[in-house]
């Protein structure tokens, strides 16, 4: 049988390599999820070509780290199984280098993506009308009784279909202060401190990404959609 020419070979093993990384890397599947989402909007924003060149580097890099720093974790485990301060320092300077990356994929995203939001935001606000006290309230247990509803219909189905009701109240919120303000900034801050949350219970592990996810999604959707649906 005919061997693979050798720069074929190294494709392959590299492929194997990011194939791995997905497979068993938590922040790995995050950070791909994340990217694609983020190539989409580009595309659906129609953002400019350097805009475009800045979203692919800050890609490019948070993936790579990602593998640099699963690469250095696995080295670090075979050469030293137990417990060594050197060892938890090797692995916390490469975690480092992924949350540098990740700090100006962050900035990068805020920067290229505020004017665009700023202009989808605005022309969101032309077809909305007031909030009122009383329909702050409606919306916000409108929410958490279809969360509930949710979760028990999905009940046997495991915790990833089941919709997390902390973070659909956090963007159920953060959707009203965007409906609410003209500050379109103070209106990103508040996705902002939702997102915050649903990575914070992410890394506490104390329900699954696809939960929070769906909980943020249902959120959302429901604040906006009753929001403009809503007699004036």
């Amino acid at each position: 049988m005919k061997q693979p020419v050798k720069w074929q070979r190294s494709f392959r093993y590299a492929y194997e390599g990011v194939k791995y990384a997905l497979a068993t890397q938590r922040n790995m599947k995050f950070h791909f999820f994340a990217a694609l989402v983020i190539l989409a909007l580009a595309l659906f924003f129609g953002l400019p070509k350097t805009d475009i060149l800045f979203i692919l580097l800050a890609v490019t890099l948070m993936i790579v780290t990602e593998l640099i720093n699963t690469a250095v974790e696995k080295a670090v485990d075979l050469a030293m199984p137990d417990l060594h301060p050197l060892a938890k320092i090797a692995k916390d300077v490469a975690a480092a280098s992924v949350l540098v990356t990740a700090a100006f994929a962050a900035v990068t995203g805020m920067i290229v993506f505020f004017d665009p939001i700023e202009r989808l935001i605005q022309t969101g606000r032309a077809g909305g009308h007031p909030i009122t006290a009383g329909m702050v309230w409606i919306l916000l247990s409108l929410v958490i009784l279809t969360v509930i509803a949710v979760q028990t219909r999905f009940s046997s189905k495991g915790n990833e279909v089941k919709p997390s009701l902390l973070t659909a109240v956090a963007f159920a919120v953060a959707a009203l202060i965007a409906c609410r303000v003209q500050d379109t900034l103070v209106a990103l801050l508040g996705f902002f401190l939702a997102m915050v949350l649903l990575l914070a219970l992410h890394d506490k592990r104390k329900r699954p990404f696809g939960s929070l996810l769906l909980g943020a999604l249902l959120g959302g959707f429901i604040t906006v959609l009753a929001y403009y649906l809503y007699p004036m």
